[in-house]
């Protein structure tokens, strides 16, 4: 889902905070990400140098950068709460401090979290090797269609990502480049049992058809060979937090009443009035629910995260 001012995403940092900002001194940002787990455990470094300081749009990239750079990196990741809607987030003059001495900012980019950008120009700090994901990932908006932003569900684009964390932070520490690379090579191996889940779902399930409420997993869902046949107006309209036309509405419940698709699979961190009339549709019909968020869980990094919601998927088609 996009993060944009009309969403309710305000950067308010005016000349007189900034100043306050200054006098504060060592202001901390609003989150820091978790360490990877065993799966993908750093490996430790021979370097002595400082920890490069990285600030993370969301606590998704955050926690992937600490598993590239384990102990030698100190992370920074604004959106960090499971139970807030992403869009309601306003960056703070905290924020603004952190990315004025960051060596390495990581962004989704599409759209998503434009308030990184606009800040860390107002920061001043020209230096910061900025990292933005949907430019690494190569995608583009469909012909005539709107860029499905969400490119962390996209397992070799966070694979494309990890490489590049190695470099910038190589770059920012040379003496731990090495270090860097291998946790960026172990990251990446512990993202192919992900792909092959997928791929195990595609053979079982491929072609099945699913609803959605916003387009947030459907990296994930086509990479499992399902089939979104939500309208296109529906999921837009709810991402973009308009409202949905009588007859779009109609067409979307239908899906469920008649028992169209095997699973909704939706975003458990927005709610309203139009997707709670889906999720009833699909409770009364019996179709199975799949819960997807767009920052990590408590207790979870991306690994196990990416991992439990493959399997809730593969659940929810089994049953």
């Amino acid at each position: 889902m996009r993060i944009t001012p009309s969403r309710s995403l305000a950067v308010l940092i005016s000349g007189a905070s900034l100043l306050a900002v200054a006098a504060c001194g060592n202001s901390s940002g609003s989150g820091t990400s978790s360490e990877g787990k065993d799966s993908a455990k750093p490996a430790a470094s021979g370097g002595s140098s400082a920890p490069v300081t990285v600030a993370a749009s969301t606590n998704v990239y955050g926690d992937i950068v600490k598993s590239v750079g384990g102990d030698k990196v100190e992370v920074t990741s604004f959106i960090s709460d499971p139970d807030q809607d992403p869009h309601s987030y306003e960056a703070d003059t905290r924020n603004q401090l952190v990315l004025s001495k960051a060596a390495l900012v990581v962004e989704n980019g599409g759209g998503y979290d434009d308030f990184m950008d606009r800040m860390l120009k107002s920061a001043g700090n020209s230096s910061a090797d900025v990292l933005n994901a949907v430019k690494i990932s190569g995608k583009t908006a469909p012909e005539g269609g709107e860029l499905n932003e969400h490119v962390w569900y996209d397992l070799p684009t966070v694979a494309k990502l990890a490489d590049r964390i190695a470099a910038a932070l190589g770059k920012a520490a040379p003496a731990d480049a090495d270090a860097f690379q291998a946790n960026a090579e172990k990251f990446k191996a512990a993202l192919k049992p992900l792909e092959d889940k997928e791929a195990a779902l595609k053979k079982a399930h491929g072609g099945e058809a699913i609803g959605i409420t916003e387009p947030v997993p459907l990296y994930m869902t086509e990479a499992a060979g399902l089939v979104n046949k939500t309208p296109e107006d529906f999921s837009e309209a709810i991402e973009e937090g308009d409202d949905v036309s009588p007859k779009v509405l109609r067409d979307t419940l239908a899906l469920y009443q008649d028992k169209k698709v095997a699973a909704l699979v939706y975003n458990s961190q927005t709610s309203g009035p139009q997707t709670e009339k889906v999720a009833d549709a699909a409770k009364s019909a019996g179709v199975p629910e799949v819960p997807v968020t767009e920052t990590l869980p408590k207790g979870e990094d991306y690994l196990t995260w990416m991992g439990a919601t493959i399997d809730s998927l593969a659940d929810a088609l089994g049953k």
